[in-house]
């Protein structure tokens, strides 16, 4: 094989694995924030009590845990799906599965997003319920727009 067929070969390689990123990029948006403004509800606004605190600093290191080992996951299933890709060429076998694991971790994350978000809750008070139940359906009528 010349030289100049390897560096071809070598280029078309890369354009498919950026391709492949690119896709799993599509399939795995962004999300609205990071968190920040719960955080700041929950911290700044809802008054918590000193029980209250404990509660949800130890809620909050179970699923910073939980939720870096399902983001982990999840890059290591986009890194397949870009393998895949780069395989295959089409919408074959490795890609379609590929796809499948990366939507099941995608899932994964928010059901134990939504696990977080219920059990932070539960350490409310009935007013503080209120508060918090109207900015989580602001947020996600803002996430659906």
């Amino acid at each position: 094989m010349t030289g100049r067929r390897i560096a071809i070969l070598a280029a078309l390689v890369i354009a498919l694995a950026l391709v492949g990123v690119w896709l799993g990029r599509l399939i795995q948006p962004t999300p609205h924030h990071s968190g920040a403004e719960l955080h700041a509800l929950m911290h700044d606004r809802l008054e918590l009590d000193d029980a209250q605190e404990r509660a949800l600093a130890a809620l909050e290191r179970d699923f910073a845990a939980k939720r870096a080992e399902l983001e982990a996951r999840l890059k290591a299933d986009n890194t397949r799906l870009a393998e895949a890709i780069a395989a295959e060429h089409q919408y074959g076998p490795r890609v379609s599965a590929a796809v499948d694991a990366t939507h099941m971790a995608m899932g994964e994350l928010q059901k134990a997003t939504l696990e977080h978000v219920f059990a932070m809750r539960a350490i409310l008070r009935p007013e503080q319920q209120a508060k918090f139940d109207a900015a989580i359906a602001e947020s996600l009528a803002q996430t659906g727009k």
